[in-house]
């Protein structure tokens, strides 16, 4: 029972990431690749502030994700300014610099030996020890997130973010400013990563840059690819599904030794499949053209 309730903790975690991406690469048709570095500013700040300053992890949460937004200003501002590969390149590229960051600034980071004994939340003067008291705060944030970015999408502000997926051009030809709208957008996506990477942080009490390299933000993607670009609904099951499937082959009974490469083999296999037989995912309205 522990593990399950510590896997539907992990899949709320990424559902929150997915969400947040989804909006970038969906519902405003930015090619985001670098998404895991937001998440890694909002885990390092409320984990740093935490272990060396003893602020509550619930101010650092906020302020993990409010460092991040304002990362995804100082990245997004010069990057929305690109378009097709070359945004993708740029977001990939700040994957790159996060971790490097991450990795290399020992002094601050400790590195590769990562932050041990990071403090859990405690409400009330009592620490949420119990891995349910830690799905339910999950699932209050999940909840947040969900109805946050669905009136989001279903606003003036959303219909807009479409028409710039649909139509750049067309957007700028009545009168509205896009660049100003990818970089807003960027900044909510940024927001939600970092409290995602601050719940993540003070749930497992340790991080190390491996858990947010490049390849992160690849499979952060290819969960909003799997549920669907452009819904709501398909970035919860995409996230929920690719974190959970994966579990169930433990039980199988493989060695370890082939473990690991099986299950990448039928993640990828289902993916190819996907993108042959629904190209916008399971409950996508949207794919790149």
């Amino acid at each position: 029972m522990e593990y399950l309730l510590h896997i539907l903790v992990i899949s709320g975690i990424y559902i929150i990431l997915t969400l947040s991406l989804n909006l970038i690469v969906g519902f405003t048709g930015l090619p985001a690749l670098g998404h895991a570095a937001f998440s890694c500013i909002g885990a390092y700040t409320s984990s740093l502030l935490a272990l060396n300053m003893g602020v509550s992890p619930w101010f650092g949460l906020v302020i993990g994700a409010v460092i991040a937004a304002l990362s995804g200003i100082i990245i997004g501002y010069p990057a929305v300014r690109l378009k097709g590969d070359y945004l993708a390149l740029a977001t990939f590229g700040l994957g790159v610099i996060v971790y490097s960051i991450a990795k290399n600034w020992v002094s601050l980071t400790r590195g590769p030996m990562g932050l041990p004994g990071i403090p859990g939340f405690s409400m009330l003067g009592l620490e949420l020890s119990e891995t349910w008291s830690y799905l339910i705060l999950v699932l209050i944030f999940v909840v947040i997130t969900i109805f946050i970015i669905n009136r989001i999408v279903h606003s003036p502000f959303g219909r807009i973010l479409r028409s710039i997926r649909e139509d750049e051009t067309a957007s700028q030809a009545m009168g509205k400013n896009t660049n100003k709208y990818k970089l807003t957008v960027f900044v909510i996506g940024a927001f939600f990563a970092g409290i995602a990477g601050s719940l993540y942080a003070h749930y497992i009490t340790f991080i190390d840059p491996s858990s947010f390299t490049v390849m992160e933000s690849i499979t952060i993607l290819l969960m909003v690819i799997f549920g669907g670009m452009g819904s709501i609904t398909g970035s919860i099951v995409g996230a929920a599904t690719l974190v959970i499937f994966p579990e169930l082959l433990r039980f199988i009974g493989m060695p370890s030794s082939i473990e690991a490469p099986v299950r990448q083999m039928i993640y990828g296999l289902l993916l190819i499949v996907l993108m042959i037989r629904r190209s916008q995912g399971l409950m996508g309205t949207y794919r790149f053209k």
